[in-house]
């Protein structure tokens, strides 16, 4: 929080934490119960690795626990039972997306075998519950929206508008994380980054360039445009919420 203040970042209200959400978290998924959409599934990353095919984000899970657990297996994930008919959405930047859930992703997880919400359902929850209208995220999120947008549907939530914006790549294509040991943001100086920040961005970078953090969001905010943000190829990746175990 302290970086993001630095960098001149403002938000309403105290920053809320997933920990401490995990009953309204429940009540999602006691809902989707009794629609009849979540099932318990004993099945492990590996068993879904062998018996399922290559999807947009990893393996497409083939439906072993539909119809209920084997007898004598231990339930460890709770998923979401898909369809085949096309969702879609138009995304502020990639325009117009399509996605066949069963047959991209298959029944996706909603809460993991250690027991988190995996992101898919947390993120459906705490966007509507903070009314949320517009969400703008990277574009390695791109091929996981239709799962939010049918968890919307299914829970009867308002769907925000979306804009997924490029990522950085390094050489060898993975965004740029502390896990792939990234050099990270500096706080004390951070005028460089926004700048770089906005010129991968495609806005105008005029000679005059703002002096200070404060003077940066000024000029950024008067002269943002949506329109000139370029339509990368999202990163390949998985998410939180494909995990399987």
């Amino acid at each position: 929080l302290r970086t993001l203040e630095s960098f001149g970042f403002e938000w309403v209200g105290a920053a809320v934490r997933q920990s401490a959400r995990t009953a309204l978290y429940e009540a999602a998924l006691d809902r989707l119960r009794r629609l009849g959409v979540a099932y318990d599934c004993a099945c492990s990353r590996q068993a879904v690795a062998r018996a399922g095919r290559v999807g947009v984000e990893g393996f497409v899970y083939a439906g072993h626990c539909r119809r209920g657990i084997p007898h004598g297996a231990t339930p460890r994930a709770v998923r979401v039972r898909t369809h085949d008919d096309p969702l879609t959405l138009t995304d502020r930047v990639y325009g117009l997306q399509s996605q066949r859930l069963e047959s991209a992703v298959g029944d996706f997880v909603v809460r993991r075998a250690d027991g988190y919400f995996a992101y898919q359902l947390a993120v459906v929850v705490d966007d509507a519950d903070q009314a949320i209208t517009q969400v703008v995220r990277g574009a390695d999120l791109l091929s996981s929206t239709p799962r939010q947008l049918y968890l919307q549907r299914l829970l009867d939530l308002p769907t925000p508008a979306y804009a997924h914006v490029p990522v950085v790549l390094d050489a060898a294509g993975r965004k740029l994380s502390k896990r792939d040991r990234a050099h990270p943001v500096e706080p004390r100086d951070p005028l460089p980054a926004l700048l770089a920040a906005w010129a991968f961005l495609g806005q105008v970078v005029e000679p005059e360039r703002p002096a200070s953090p404060a003077e940066f969001w000024d000029f950024a905010m008067a002269r943002w445009d949506l329109a000139r943000v370029p339509h990368a190829p999202p990163p390949i990746g998985t998410t939180d919420g494909a995990s399987d175990e």
